[in-house]
């Protein structure tokens, strides 16, 4: 376990105190909050890829005591290094598939599940789903799970998708999505459907004319952020003919 004090050392002598408690704050974690009870030390994003870097020969059992601490930059290393596994090592990727479905409790901020997701649970099923369709069922087994994050990851997976041109999974999410009621999850479906609209944007118009009255108003806004103000506006309105 020497690898993992040496990275815990590293992550310790880059705290922030002061821009800790602006994290604390930007990923609620106060009581009742959707990050209740997370600590941070401070850390941006690129000093945590940074460290992990001199990291990476860390294995699973080590990085599940990462992804076990209650300090947010720990679990966000044990991912990054996890991710990076997942590109190196192609004759794990079942492995690494399956260790992150069983640490999903872990992936419990937005960012952590954005910044892993795609590339582990999008890229596997993306990959290995028409030789066992199961593994896409996994995508709508997770979108409806009652664990928020659980259904962003499955939201999230999609983007991996989306850059592969393929959009049939996160219509389908995104349109069993319209009556939950968390605004992370609203926000994260409008963003991957504007990210289709960037690779295709008749796609994204024909979903919206059938669905766009019945879409929370935050997952319409971000879906519609690219389109020009004045059929923005009518969107939003809800008077687009």
């Amino acid at each position: 376990m020497a690898l993992i004090e040496n990275l815990k050392k590293d992550i310790l002598k880059l705290a922030n105190p002061k821009q800790a408690t602006l994290l604390q704050k930007f990923f609620k974690t106060g009581k009742g909050e959707y990050g209740e009870g997370d600590i941070f030390l401070g850390l941006k994003v690129p000093d945590i890829r940074k460290i992990t870097k001199q990291f990476s020969n860390i294995q699973l059992d080590e990085l599940q005591e990462l992804l076990n601490s209650k300090i947010h930059e720990h679990r966000l290393a044990a991912l990054l290094i996890l991710v990076d596994h997942y590109e190196k090592h192609s004759e794990r990727r079942k492995e690494i598939f399956d260790f992150y479905l069983k640490n999903t409790k872990y992936i419990n901020n937005w960012d952590l599940v954005d910044l892993s997701a795609p590339s582990i649970i999008g890229r596997f099923i993306f990959n290995t789903g028409k030789s066992y369709p199961v593994r896409v069922s996994i995508l709508f087994k997770l979108a409806e799970s009652e664990n928020i994050w659980e259904r962003r990851i499955a939201i999230l997976a999609t983007y991996y998708f989306i850059k592969n041109n393929r959009f049939d999974e996160i219509l389908a999410i995104s349109k069993s999505m319209l009556e939950d009621n968390h605004d992370l999850i609203h926000k994260a479906a409008g963003w991957m459907l504007r990210e289709v609209g960037k690779k295709d944007i008749k796609v994204l118009e024909e979903f919206l004319r059938k669905n766009y009255k019945d879409m929370p108003r935050t997952m319409l806004r971000y879906a519609i952020e690219r389109f020009p103000e004045d059929l923005r506006q009518a969107y939003l309105k809800r008077e687009v003919k």
